[in-house]
């Protein structure tokens, strides 16, 4: 995870934030986006929460909560960040969202919702 910056959020390891850097060769790939990390008391025996704290355009992201449709994590976060999240930010489920707009567009007319991504992720770099 050498391409991850890790924020502390207090002098605990159980919240933090990370920086999440764009997989290549897709809409999203001029981005990153700052994700929150919640470890409970009881893990890894209770579930890990992730989410987006940046604005993200993407169908299996809460567009008002910005929690990921699969936000509980068991296993290692290692494998979240290095398998999991790349794998849906570059195949998103879109029969499966929770943000419906963004989903409706994908399944519509594909090259309109990657070209949305690509004017969002611009945006979002110009004021941050």
């Amino acid at each position: 995870m050498a391409d991850y910056k890790a924020e502390m959020m207090n002098d605990g390891m159980q919240d933090f934030f990370l920086e999440f850097h764009r997989p290549k060769h897709n809409p999203y790939q001029e981005g990153a986006w700052k994700i929150r990390v919640e470890l409970p008391d009881a893990c890894p025996y209770k579930s890990s929460s992730i989410g987006f704290v940046s604005k993200i355009y993407h169908p299996n992201v809460d567009e008002i909560f910005a929690i990921l449709g699969f936000s509980h994590f068991h296993s290692d976060l290692v494998n979240a960040f290095e398998v999991f999240l790349p794998h849906l930010i570059i195949d998103p489920n879109a029969s499966d969202p929770l943000d419906g707009d963004a989903a409706a567009l994908m399944m519509r007319d594909r090259a309109a919702y990657e070209l949305k991504v690509v004017i969002l992720v611009k945006l979002l770099l110009l004021y941050t």
